[in-house]
């Protein structure tokens, strides 16, 4: 499966869970996120989304000055974000819920063939 595919799906909900445990610039969101598994997020990825957020209302910026180059837009998550996000979190453990029974029922199919054709009852 591509993970790539899954994860345009959630970006939002997993930009906001970094932003809500520090604030941060955008290459220190696309790092949190990498460290946190999600290793394939492009940059223009997290930094279109820090954006169209911003734009949403679910995130305030500031600005802080850099001695290592240009100054640093920080990103924190405001009140709109964080219902956004318990939104979200909410809704992502339904759906998981929902799959987990899913693939499970379609393991539990398949282990049931799989005993009737080693007892020769199914071919």
């Amino acid at each position: 499966m591509d993970s790539s595919q899954l994860l345009k799906g959630v970006l939002d909900a997993a930009v906001l869970a970094v932003v809500r445990q520090s604030d941060g610039y955008g290459y220190d969101v696309v790092r949190r996120l990498r460290a946190a598994g999600f290793e394939d997020v492009g940059e223009a990825s997290v930094y279109g989304t820090l954006r169209r957020l911003y734009a949403a209302g679910n995130l305030s910026t500031y600005v802080v000055p850099s001695d290592e180059g240009p100054h640093r837009k920080y990103y924190s998550i405001n009140g709109q974000g964080i219902e956004v996000l318990e939104q979200q979190r909410s809704e992502w453990g339904a759906f998981t819920r929902s799959m987990t029974a899913l693939l499970e029922q379609g393991a539990s199919a398949e282990d049931a063939t799989t005993r009737l054709t080693e007892q020769g009852i199914r071919k």
